[in-house]
């Protein structure tokens, strides 16, 4: 069957990643054209707002045009829950039905009121709902009110990380990336009791309000290769979650990050966190909003150079098999058949 692929972070043909999964998809059953965005998609840290724009809305639309315009009477492919539901809109409105499968569909918070109604309207036909943890599966059933079948869990996956910076000893420090559903509020405290050196990469929006340490650092506007750069010198990387119901998932893409990189991790235990950490084993969890938790598996991780090197190269090996594109290939090759097998006697 051949399917359009339209992702917003896919803006240029040239690129080495713009075939995103589709090389490590299984067999020849399936083809695929990648339709690029009009434009390099904004980083979420420098975004001014955290809503989509109607600029941004635009362009989501135009790409779901042009993916459609290439279908080619097969399928279509999304990534990201706003194409999901343009493409959803547009389904609903072309003169015959064409499959589509919605890959990293994470809403972050799910409203109520009139935004639930359109996304139930925009979404209803959506063949495949791809999400990252276990957990999405029964919060969007509910919330879309479509059956859970629809809503299937793939881990989040990264490519390969190439690893070009040791563990700093000589100026040891902790570590914690990222911005979403963040809890700095402990992560701070547990620090600040510890007075050990530690980096805060996030955004500016994120550590709005917060005294932050003085054993704290906190740069802004720093690239994604400092990120990378910063995690592998750390001696431990730290994924504060906060644990809110109303919250889908977070911390995802750090986690997997962290683990490619063969690094000792601390996440807290919730927002799908345990689909990914194997407490004691490739990580350490650690409970919400609780201070001595967090310290005690910072003392413990700092002070036990043989556990971290452990716990990191098991955390490495396990998302090599688990969170790699050839893993998350395999998976989506198995989400199109199942779909194309259905359109088939539709």
């Amino acid at each position: 069957m051949h399917w359009t692929v339209a992702a917003p972070f896919i803006h240029s043909l040239e690129l080495s990643s713009s075939a995103w999964l589709t090389p490590y998809v299984p067999g020849n059953r399936h083809s695929f054209t990648i339709v690029p965005h009009s434009i390099p998609l904004q980083n979420w840290h420098d975004r001014r707002s955290a809503t989509t724009s109607f600029h941004e809305w635009v362009r989501y639309g135009q790409q779901a045009i042009d993916a459609l315009q290439q279908a080619q009477g097969g399928g279509v492919i999304v990534v990201f829950p706003q194409l999901a539901a343009t493409v959803g809109i547009l389904q609903q409105l072309a003169p015959r039905p064409f499959p589509v499968v919605a890959w990293l569909f994470n809403i972050g918070t799910c409203y109520g009121g009139w935004r639930r109604q359109i996304a139930q309207l925009s979404l209803r036909r959506i063949d495949r709902f791809v999400v990252h943890t276990k957990r999405e599966r029964e919060i969007y059933s509910e919330w879309l009110q479509l059956p859970i079948e629809r809503f299937e869990f793939v881990p989040y996956q990264v490519s390969e990380i190439p690893i070009t910076h040791s563990e700093n000893t000589e100026q040891p420090f902790l570590v914690a990336l990222g911005s979403a559903h963040r809890d700095f509020a402990t992560l701070f405290a547990a620090v600040d009791r510890l007075k050990l050196p530690t980096v805060v990469a996030s955004g500016t929006r994120a550590l709005e309000g917060f005294t932050i340490p003085t054993s704290v650092q906190t740069p802004f506007g720093i690239s994604k290769q400092d990120c990378l750069q910063l995690a592998q010198e750390a001696r431990i990387n730290i994924v504060p979650l906060l644990p809110n119901a109303a919250a889908t998932a977070a911390g995802q893409v750090t986690i997997v990050e962290a683990m490619r990189m063969k690094r000792a991790l601390i996440v807290t235990r919730c927002n799908g966190a345990e689909d990914y950490v194997q407490d004691g084993k490739t990580g350490l969890l650690v409970e919400p909003n609780s201070i001595e938790s967090l310290v005690e598996a910072i003392q413990l991780l700092w002070n036990d150079a043989d556990l971290r090197q452990r716990l990191g190269e098991a955390a490495g090996e396990y998302a090599a098999a688990h969170f790699s594109d050839e893993a998350a290939g395999q998976s989506l090759g198995r989400i199109l058949d199942k779909v194309a097998d259905q359109a088939s006697y539709c």
